[in-house]
C-alpha cells in the first residue's frame, strides 16, 4: 500500500523508466522554483507556471518519438526539457539574450525549433490547434506513420479555432493528438463560465472523433494511456481528443495571484501533488531511495545554477536597424526563369490557372486548399479540372473555416510543403485575419521559420457583387510587415508573378481582380516563366506627369489617356505593393515633376497615402505640383450599379488628372 493520493499501481513499467519519469518531471519543477526566486529578485520580467501541471507535460512528450511535433503552451516546460533542450538556451530565451530561439523579439516560449520539433504557440492560444493539422496533414500525405500533438487549455476551447481545428482534421482523418489541459481557470475564469458541458472530452462526439480523459496529476496513467493513443494512431491515422483533468495552483501569471480560487479547492488539489505524490510511491516501493532523490535534486540544481551562469553571463544582444529589417523576409535569390517559346492569347482567368497548374507540376507535393475547389473547380472555376491532373490528396476542398486553413497551411510550410489557399472571395479572410496577420507574417522574424504560403484574393468592385464581395482591402496587409502583397493588372504579369510568388519562401498575398479574369486577353507564353516581386512595370511613357496605379484601376487610367491623346504621362503599374518599387516611382516624379496615384481602394489609410508621403519626402524639391490622390470613396462598396459607378473612383479620375495638369 502506499500514502499517496493517486493510485499508480496499474502499470507494468520497469523501474528505469518509472525512475526516468520522476526525473523528468523533477527536472521543470526545479526549474520553475528556481525561476520564481529570480522573478522576486527582479531578474526575470515575467513567469507562467506550470506547478502541478508536469505530469502532463512529461508524460505526452516521453510517450512521443524525438521526430514527432509537438506544440506547447506557456505551462509546458516540461516538453522543452524532457526533448533535452540545453537549460541556457532557454535561460537565454527567457532574457532575451542571443543564444536563445527569438534574438530576443519574443519571450517564454513564444518560439519554434526545428531541431527540438517543438513549435511554440503565440499570445492568441487557438491559432496553434490548426497549424497542427498542417503538420499532421503532411505526415498523411508522405505516409510518415507519425502523429502530431497540440496543447491547449480548457480556456483556449472557447475560440472558433478549436472548433475549425477539430472539425478540419476529423474530415481529413489528421494524425493529431489534440490535449487540453483543464486546469480549472482562464485566468481568472472558471470552467463553469467557459462551458457548459459536464467534460470538454464531450464535444468530440459531435466532431465524430474518438476522446479520453485523463487524470493529468498521474504521470503512470498520462505516458501508459498516450503511448497506447499515439502507436495506435500512427497505424491508423485520426485525431483524438484527450482531455487532462488537473489544476494550476499558482496565478495564471505570478502577477495575477490566486485570490479568485476558495482555499479548499487549493488544498485538495495540493494533495494531488504529481511529484510529491509519485516520489512516495517510488520511496515506498524501494524504487527510489532518499540518498538518490537527493543526488538527482542536486545533479539538477547544479546544472540550472551551471547554465544560468553561462546566459547571465552572455552579452546583451546588439542589433542593428539593418539586422532587424532584413530579417522581416527570408532573402532569397529566386531563379529567374525568362519567357521563350510559342505564346496565345488568353484571358486574365486563363492565366492564373495556367499559372497555378504549371506550379503543380513543377513541384510534386504542392497543395491547393480551399471552398469548392476540388469537383466544382472553384467559384471561378479556376481549378477545374485538377483533380483529374493532381488528385484530391493536393487539390483539397475544405470546410467553410479561413482560420484554420491559413493556419493548416503554415503547419503545412513548417512540415516542408508549399501550400496555396484559395480565399472564395478576398473580402472572407477577414475570418482568417489573425493568422495571416500573426502566425505567417511573422514567422521569419521570431524563430527564422520561412513560410511557403500563397493565399489568392479574388477581389474588386466594378462586377455588382456588394459590400461583402468586391472589397479591395489589399491595405490591410501591406501596413503588416512581413507580408507580400502582389497585385498584378495583365494576364502575362499574373501568370509569372504568380510562379514567383509560389517560388518565394514568404507569405505571399496574391490578389486578382474579377472584373478583369473574364474581360481582358493578352498574349501569353504558354512555357512555364516567373517575373520578379518587387519591380514595378513603366507601361507608357511621357513627359507631363506620373500616373501610378495597380490592378483595374491601371485601365480606368490608360482609358483616360486614350480619351486624351494630348496627354503626355508616365503610366507606372505598380505589381507588387510590397515590396513596393519606389525606385521606378521617384526616378518618374523627378523627370515628370507631377504625380497622380489612383487606386480602387478607399483613400483614407490606402497605400496611395503611403506613396504620397514617401513622394513628399524624398521628392519635394522636384514636384511642380502637390501629390494628387483618387481613391473610392470612404464608404462600403455599394450592390446597385448607379451607386457602385459612385463610389468607385474611375469617373472621376479624368478631371483630378487635368486639373493637375493645369497646376
Amino acid at each position: 500500500m502506499t500514502s499517496s493520493h493517486i493510485n499508480y499501481q496499474e502499470h507494468n513499467l520497469d523501474h528505469s523508466l518509472l525512475l526516468a519519469l520522476y526525473k523528468n518531471m523533477l527536472k521543470p519543477r526545479l526549474i520553475e522554483e528556481k525561476m520564481l526566486v529570480l522573478l522576486r529578485q527582479g531578474k526575470i520580467s515575467k513567469w507562467f507556471s506550470g506547478i502541478g501541471q508536469e505530469a502532463i507535460s512529461v508524460g505526452v512528450t516521453m510517450a512521443l518519438k524525438p521526430n514527432e511535433y509537438i506544440l506547447p503552451m506557456h505551462r509546458n516546460l516540461g516538453v522543452f526539457t524532457t526533448r533535452n533542450i540545453p537549460l541556457r538556451r532557454l535561460f537565454a530565451q527567457w532574457q532575451g539574450k542571443l543564444s536563445g530561439f527569438t534574438k530576443g523579439r519574443d519571450r517564454s516560449f513564444h518560439f519554434g525549433t526545428q531541431e527540438y520539433k517543438i513549435i511554440g504557440m503565440i499570445s492568441h492560444l487557438g491559432p496553434q490547434l490548426g497549424v497542427a493539422d498542417g503538420i499532421a496533414l503532411a505526415s498523411k500525405l508522405k505516409d510518415k506513420k507519425e502523429v502530431t500533438v497540440v496543447f491547449t487549455g480548457e480556456g483556449g476551447t472557447s475560440e472558433g479555432d478549436f472548433h475549425e481545428a477539430l472539425n478540419v482534421a476529423s474530415v481529413w482523418q489528421l494524425p493529431v493528438l489534440f490535449c487540453v489541459e483543464n486546469n480549472g481557470y482562464g485566468l481568472s475564469t472558471p470552467t463553469n463560465e467557459q462551458y457548459n458541458c459536464v467534460n470538454i472530452a464531450d464535444r468530440g462526439q459531435g466532431y465524430g472523433i474518438e476522446s479520453h480523459i485523463i487524470d493529468g496529476n498521474n504521470i503512470v496513467k498520462v505516458y501508459t494511456k498516450v503511448n497506447e493513443i499515439a502507436e495506435s494512431v500512427r497505424n491508423n491515422p485520426r485525431p483524438i481528443l484527450i482531455e487532462f483533468k488537473t489544476f494550476r495552483v499558482r496565478g495564471h501569471e505570478e502577477a495575477s495571484g490566486t485570490k479568485y480560487v476558495p482555499n479548499k479547492l487549493l488544498e485538495s488539489w495540493s494533495k494531488k501533488d504529481p511529484i510529491h505524490n509519485f516520489e512516495s510511491f517510488l520511496k515506498e516501493n524501494n524504487i527510489l531511495d532518499e540518498e538518490e532523490n537527493k543526488r538527482l535534486k542536486d545533479e539538477i540544481l547544479n546544472e540550472i545554477n551551471e547554465h544560468l551562469d553561462i546566459s547571465f553571463n552572455e552579452d546583451k544582444i546588439i542589433s542593428s536597424v539593418d539586422n532587424e529589417i532584413n530579417d522581416v523576409f527570408q532573402i532569397v535569390k529566386n531563379e529567374s526563369i525568362k519567357a521563350s517559346g510559342n505564346s496565345k492569347e488568353i484571358r486574365f482567368i486563363d492565366a492564373i490557372s495556367d499559372g497555378l497548374k504549371q506550379s503543380m507540376q513543377r513541384y510534386e507535393d504542392l497543395v491547393i486548399m480551399g471552398q469548392d475547389i476540388a469537383e466544382y473547380g472553384g467559384a471561378f472555376k479556376i481549378t477545374q479540372g485538377f483533380i483529374e491532373a493532381f488528385g484530391k490528396d493536393r487539390i483539397r476542398n475544405t470546410p467553410i473555416c479561413e482560420s484554420a486553413i491559413i493556419e493548416t497551411a503554415y503547419g503545412l510550410s513548417i512540415a516542408g510543403i508549399k501550400s496555396i489557399v484559395e480565399m472564395q472571395f478576398a473580402d472572407f479572410v477577414s475570418s482568417g485575419f489573425n493568422p495571416v496577420v500573426n502566425l505567417l507574417a511573422k514567422s521569419y522574424y521570431r524563430w527564422n521559420q520561412n513560410v511557403d504560403v500563397v493565399i489568392r484574393m479574388p477581389c474588386g468592385g466594378d462586377v455588382g457583387a456588394g459590400p461583402f464581395h468586391s472589397q479591395t482591402n489589399e491595405a490591410w496587409f501591406t501596413k503588416t510587415p512581413g507580408l507580400k502583397v502582389v497585385y498584378p493588372a495583365f494576364p502575362f504579369d499574373a501568370k509569372g508573378l504568380l510562379a514567383s510568388a509560389i517560388n518565394d519562401p514568404n507569405p505571399v498575398l496574391f490578389y486578382e481582380h474579377k472584373g478583369l479574369y473574364r474581360s481582358l486577353r493578352q498574349e501569353v507564353p504558354v512555357d512555364y516563366y516567373t517575373l520578379p516581386l518587387g519591380e514595378a512595370a513603366l507601361i507608357k511613357t511621357g513627359t507631363e506627369i506620373t500616373i501610378v496605379s495597380y490592378g483595374a484601376a491601371v485601365h480606368w487610367a490608360l482609358e483616360t489617356l486614350n480619351n486624351n491623346p494630348n496627354i503626355s504621362a508616365d503610366v507606372i503599374d505598380l505589381r507588387t505593393l510590397q515590396p513596393l518599387d519606389l525606385e521606378t516611382i521617384f526616378n518618374s516624379v523627378k523627370k515628370t515633376g507631377k504625380v497622380i496615384i489612383l487606386q480602387e481602394d478607399s483613400l483614407f489609410g490606402g497605400i496611395a497615402s503611403d506613396i504620397s508621403a514617401e513622394i513628399m519626402e524624398h521628392c519635394f524639391e522636384s514636384l511642380d505640383a502637390p501629390v494628387k490622390r483618387v481613391a473610392s470613396m470612404d464608404t462600403p462598396i455599394s450592390f446597385i450599379k448607379d451607386l457602385e459607378d459612385q463610389y468607385l473612383p474611375k469617373n472621376r479620375f479624368e478631371e483630378a488628372l487635368i486639373t493637375l495638369l493645369n497646376y
